[in-house]
């Protein structure tokens, strides 16, 4: 039995069965009934594992979807080996750009206006070019340069129609093997499509602008571009232009030029903030989406991709980077349960060895080696092998962080992120106190206690009168006694019917020897009577038992 193959998705059928058939799952697909979709060289096993760059490069050449497919991969610690999950964090999200003429068809439809009245000049060559968009550089009719992020056309339709390809192969792995039920493909599909229809919304990554911006007020050296509100629609998104150069392009005289440890340890704490106190952070800083500016402050562009956390996994997870700076793997195991769901395979003791050991490691390592980045995903990889279903969440961060120290260490090669996380963990945790006194939580909090004196009088009165009527009484709900009354009634019926029973059995004996002319089958006619209601009322009495009592038991 396999899945129902849907003719508009054999294409992406063969090539989805092809991929799981050529990384080691040939089992998958001929469960799922992938194999007849392939041809007799695609069925065939390698003889070598492929390696995990050709992982990366299979995603690259399936399209977008499978781009983005791999990057969410790259999250999850707990499918993949970590050569696997290093190559697809290297996933390059770099396509061939598609032709100006769509580009200004786009531009016009989306816009209402010809492209020449709402820009006094659109450069027709790119600046980046990706499997959503491409970016071009312009100049508003005020002057102003802007960066014009355009979408590729009918990327929508073909996103969602390999997504529902992706999705009948998800649930049925899901439903008919052990593999899927382990893993859940349905719902780390559900992500990723959420994930992209975000990302394929520019308004939202419009909003994100908005609100990355206000979160960096405070911080001098770090910038990020403001959206054109009246130049942005879901497919086109014109922003402020950010003249700089990717840090992984600075060469070694540049980096001569300006004070690379502070501005690491500004972007360091700029996301600690984001995470640990707003709650709301830019989830993918890697090197290619950070650039330096000419006047030497650090420039955040491509915020499609944010992450949400809620006020008490901030808690949890403050603590568990506190835990893992220190060098604490008791307590950073500990932690992780509680972040977690433990399932009932859980080993708590082998789990807290495997912390321990992990983040024992980082006490004897140099400042070059420490990436606490690479510290919470092995937490989150181990918590994941150890059956502890853990929050994306953690491994959003986990990724978050990496990407943060392959740029602190960029801008300063001895940049240490675990002692910037020890030194502003007190800010931290005042900011969070104050966040806590914000007017709003303090006007509800008002509103509540205005409730409580407005009710106070009355109930305190409700409360003496039952005390002086002798009326008060403490409802403890450790058992139903209407079911146990009931149970006891239950259990006495059936006794005073037992009696009754035995009572006729022990007459019908004794009237056994009484003559009369009134005779049934050559026995004394109301010593059978008794019997024959005797032998009734068992029967019924043990059909009620057998069947009765067990329905009500089950």
């Amino acid at each position: 039995m396999g899945i129902s193959l849907k003719p508009q998705h054999l294409n992406r059928y063969r090539q989805i069965g092809w991929l799981l058939a050529k990384y080691g799952h040939s089992d998958l697909v001929k469960e799922t009934g992938l194999e007849e979709t392939l041809t007799a060289e695609e069925r065939v096993t390698p003889k070598e594992e492929a390696k995990a760059d050709e992982l990366a490069a299979d995603l690259e050449k399936l399209g977008p979807t499978f781009i983005k497919l791999g990057q969410l991969l790259s999250t999850r610690v707990e499918l993949l080996p970590r050569a696997y999950l290093d190559a697809l964090s290297r996933l390059q999200d770099e396509v061939e750009p598609f032709g100006f003429g769509e580009v200004e068809k786009m531009v016009t439809t989306e816009l209402g206006v010809r492209m020449s009245k709402a820009f006094s000049d659109f450069e027709s060559k790119p600046m980046a070019s990706a499997s959503l968009g491409q970016v071009h550089l312009a100049r508003l009719r005020d002057g102003r340069p802007v960066a014009v992020k355009v979408q590729r056309p009918n990327i929508r339709e073909q996103m969602v129609e390999d997504l529902d390809a992706l999705g009948d192969i998800a649930e049925f792995l899901d439903n008919h093997t052990e593999f899927g039920q382990r893993y859940e493909f349905t719902r780390m599909l559900e992500e990723l499509r959420k994930s992209l229809m975000r990302e394929l919304d520019y308004r939202q990554e419009a909003h994100n602008l908005t609100a990355i911006r206000e979160q960096l007020k405070d911080f001098p050296h770090l910038v990020v571009p403001a959206p054109i509100s009246d130049y942005s629609t879901s497919r086109v998104l014109t922003m402020e232009y950010v003249p700089g150069i990717k840090i992984t392009e600075m060469t070694p005289l540049a980096r001569m030029e300006f004070d690379g440890e502070m501005l690491a340890e500004e972007l360091f704490r700029a996301y600690l903030n984001q995470i640990l106190v707003e709650g709301f952070f830019h989830a993918d800083p890697h090197p290619g989406n950070v650039f330096l500016t000419p006047d030497h402050r650090i420039a955040l562009l491509d915020l499609g991709m944010v992450g949400r956390i809620m006020p008490r996994l901030q808690e949890d997870l403050l603590q568990l980077l506190l835990a893992i700076s220190e060098g604490h793997g008791e307590d950073a195991s500990q932690i992780a349960i509680k972040i977690g769901q433990p399932r009932r395979e859980f080993d708590q003791t082998e789990f807290s060895r495997r912390i321990s050991e992990i983040v024992g490691q980082q006490k004897t390592a140099t400042v070059e080696q420490m990436q606490v980045g690479r510290l919470v995903l092995e937490v989150t990889r181990c918590a994941a092998e150890s059956q502890i279903r853990v929050p994306p969440e953690l491994t959003m961060l986990g990724k978050t962080l990496l990407n943060l120290d392959q740029v602190g260490r960029t801008l300063a090669p001895q940049f240490d992120p675990n002692a910037s996380i020890r030194h502003n963990a007190a800010e931290i945790l005042r900011q969070r106190v104050v966040k806590t006194l914000s007017p709003g939580n303090l006007f509800s909090g008002i509103l509540e206690a205005k409730d409580l004196v407005q009710r106070l009088p009355a109930r305190l009165n409700r409360f003496f009168d039952a005390l002086a009527n002798n009326e008060f009484k403490v409802s403890v709900d450790a058992i139903d006694e209407k079911t146990l009354i009931v149970g006891f009634q239950k259990i006495a019926n059936r006794i005073t019917v037992g009696l009754i029973i035995a009572a006729l059995i022990v007459g019908a004996a004794l009237l056994m020897r009484v003559e009369t002319n009134f005779r049934i089958w050559g026995y004394p006619g109301l010593a059978i009577i008794f019997f024959l209601c005797a032998a009734g009322a068992g029967i019924v009495l043990l059909l009620n038992i057998l069947f009765y009592d067990k329905s009500k038991g089950d």
